[in-house]
């Protein structure tokens, strides 16, 4: 179906190749993810399989692409378009028009297929927004949108589906249930699917073949439980197999290392691990903000009123590090904007440090709340990431604040990045100035908007200790994220919201052992705690160091380790 012959390209401007005289061939109904670290070329090499290389992205190109027959120099990318479809990373970019139905259409009604309207409505029925056809774009979510580039994609019916990051900005309910489209395309029409993924548990389930790339280059393509067996060379990689699979190892489990739930039950003892108590401190809570009886609605085209928040009543109290979860939708980012004061509450109050966000400019309550957005480079406005950091301290006057820009930059790993353009870093490298241009505007409170989406797993990881020196540089902090693994590691309040209601408001233990909660909310708990739970542990684990820790002090029957 797809074969890539030595194939070397590089970018204008750029000093080296981003692929290095690469060779793959994917075979007819292969379910493929394709794994490496940030710059290792897994985009670019899925964008020579559409013809955007060389036909869009021009530069120095060299070999052969040969797709469903056809070679891609030779032919342009719209018609190679009906035989590959590709939803992209920046997916937002691909959608085209103002309506749900009007954007499934677009494609095959632009090609001249007759039954346009029925591919559409197919498209939409199988990815679920068919209650949303009629919708404005700016009225879906994050991943409503990217279900929408998908459904577009699907309604050319191509051989080959291609997919950047097909969970990034989704809740777990629905990254799970977008995998299970992808399988239902793979098993019963024999699409042959391509995915790059960060999310190794994903791959783990649901592809067949992996694919490891290293700067520009294919290290191996291996079936899926040879491929996440190589811990050691995927941690070089910094790419993080399974929970299950990294805990395995660490113990020395004898090969094969399990690479789902399933495989791993059998390899550990079912046994109850030791109560552990967790260092708890002094707490004396002192409100910080405060929604009373909060309803919050935006008016459509139609002037006609979509109610997003409904009634809700909420403190957040200084010490607090708390993380909003629950669907796409479900209001989350509602929520955190009107502690900002950029939008008003339709009814109730909102109270921040005492000051009704109704009666008080944003400008002011900036001296307070600092909103990190889900998209960082929305924060951005000079030319350099030095000026960014600096650019609020500097209207606002604050004296001698060079000095606070270069600690900043310091503690975010900027230095060698400060003349720098901010939009032109890597995903991971705007988190860090994001975070910077924050904590500059010296809040009480920060509100981040998924701070760790988009991002590989190592960057995450990266990012998440960033967040964790905010604990002590800050009076309160939330995140709004799907991260259930960020979630746990970081908050020690999870707040689950659902259509517009705050149904929970807990620690992790009261969350993810209410299985009807889960349900509900569309969550899923980390793999690792399903492991220790499934296993019959009493007070059940969040991390692999936990698990390893804890499984370490119990006697092991003979033949766990290898």
């Amino acid at each position: 179906m797809i074969e890539i012959n030595d194939v070397t390209f590089q970018y204008p401007g750029a000093d080296k190749p981003v692929l290095r005289n690469v060779s793959l061939q994917i075979d007819k109904g292969e379910f493929v993810a394709i794994l490496g670290g940030n710059g290792s070329g897994k985009s670019t090499l899925c964008k020579l399989i559409n013809g955007l290389i060389p036909h869009y992205y021009v530069g120095d190109y060299s070999g052969e692409v040969v797709v469903h027959g056809l070679k891609t120099s030779e032919h342009k990318v719209a018609a190679l378009s009906q035989h590959v479809g590709y939803v992209y990373q920046d997916f937002e970019n691909q959608i085209v028009s103002p309506r749900v139905i009007e954007d499934t259409c677009f494609a095959p009604l632009h090609y001249g297929f007759a039954d346009y309207k029925e591919r559409a409505y197919k498209a939409l029925e199988l990815v679920g927004l068919l209650e949303n056809e009629n919708d404005f774009i700016w009225q879906l979510s994050g991943g409503q949108k990217h279900l929408l580039a998908l459904a577009s994609v699907l309604s050319l019916n191509p051989e080959i589906i291609i997919i950047d990051e097909p969970i990034a900005q989704l809740d777990p309910q629905h990254a799970k249930e977008i995998y299970e489209i992808l399988k239902y395309l793979n098993e019963e029409l024999g699409k042959t699917i391509i995915v790059i993924e960060h999310h190794t548990e994903f791959v783990a389930t649901y592809a067949k073949e992996v694919v490891l790339m290293n700067q520009g280059s294919i290290h191996f393509k291996k079936p899926v439980k040879n491929a996440l067996n190589e811990v050691d060379l995927l941690l070089q990689h910094h790419i993080y197999p399974p929970q299950v699979t990294q805990a395995a190892h660490t113990l020395d489990v004898r090969q094969p290392l399990p690479i789902t739930l399933e495989e791993a039950y059998p390899l550990f003892e079912k046994v109850n691990k030791e109560e552990s108590s967790l260092p708890t401190k002094p707490w004396d809570p002192q409100p910080l903000v405060t929604f009373n009886e909060v309803c919050f609605s935006y008016k459509t085209i139609k002037r006609e009123k979509k109610r997003v928040l409904h009634e809700i009543d909420f403190t957040i109290n200084e010490g607090d590090y708390v993380a909003l979860v629950g669907n796409n939708g479900a209001g989350k980012s509602s929520l955190m904007r009107l502690m900002t004061g950029l939008v008003k509450q339709e009814s109730g109050e909102v109270l921040v440090a005492g000051n009704d966000t109704k009666r008080t400019s944003p400008e002011f309550l900036a001296e307070l709340v600092t909103y990190i957005h889900q998209n960082p480079e929305q924060m951005f406005i000079d030319d350099s990431v030095q000026k960014d950091i600096g650019f609020y301290m500097k209207a606002r006057k604050i004296p001698h604040y060079e000095a606070r820009v270069q600690e900043l930059m310091e503690q975010f790993e900027l230095v060698e990045l400060r003349q720098r353009d901010s939009r032109l870093l890597s995903g991971g490298q705007q988190r860090r100035a994001s975070l910077a241009i924050g904590v500059g505007m010296n809040p009480e409170i920060m509100l981040l908007d998924e701070p760790t989406a988009n991002l590989d797993i190592a960057t995450r990881k990266h990012i998440s200790r960033f967040l964790d020196q905010l604990k002590h540089q800050l009076k309160a902090v939330v995140i709004a994220t799907h991260d259930m693994q960020l979630a746990c590691e970081f908050a020690n309040r999870i707040v689950v919201m659902h259509e517009g209601r705050i149904i929970h408001d807990g620690d992790r233990e009261s969350v993810f052992e209410n299985y009807r909660l889960l349900e509900k909310a569309g969550l899923s708990a980390p793999q690792i705690y399903e492991l220790s739970r499934g296993l019959g542990w009493e007070q059940p684990v969040y991390t692999v160091d936990d698990f390893v820790q804890h499984y370490q002090k119990k006697d092991v029957k003979d033949g766990l380790y290898a």
